[in-house]
């Protein structure tokens, strides 16, 4: 799943303990924590996993200034699926991603500029 200048992979997972694990597993493969991040419906689920897991959650550097303020208004959904497009992905995608993250998973992506 590429965009223009970026390489983005994403995997969902069932729960944070199973986050953590693919968190590690792509800190072994050579990922650093700036290139890590964790996406969750429940904000609070979010940040804790992300706390754990010493990695990233979509921020302004990512989505942009008016795209951080504009999610303050949109609901979680329409924030989530800016998130993710915001790091590589097609709305499409994030369409899919979205609605996994309804059912309760979490999902873990990395992002790394094309060398």
């Amino acid at each position: 799943m590429n965009s223009v200048g970026t390489m983005a992979y994403a995997k969902l997972v069932d729960n944070g303990i199973q986050a953590i694990e693919e968190v590690n597993r792509l800190r072994d493969g050579g990922y650093s924590k700036e290139d890590i991040y964790v996406l969750s419906h429940d904000i609070s689920r979010e940040s804790r996993i992300a706390d754990t897991a010493d990695v990233n959650e979509v921020n302004l550097s990512e989505e942009g200034l008016f795209g951080a303020i504009a999610n303050l208004f949109r609901s979680r959904g329409n924030a989530l699926r800016f998130k993710i497009t915001s790091l590589g992905f097609s709305p499409a995608e994030a369409n899919f991603y979205e609605k996994e993250l309804d059912t309760g998973k979490v999902l873990v992506i990395t992002r790394r500029l094309a060398r």
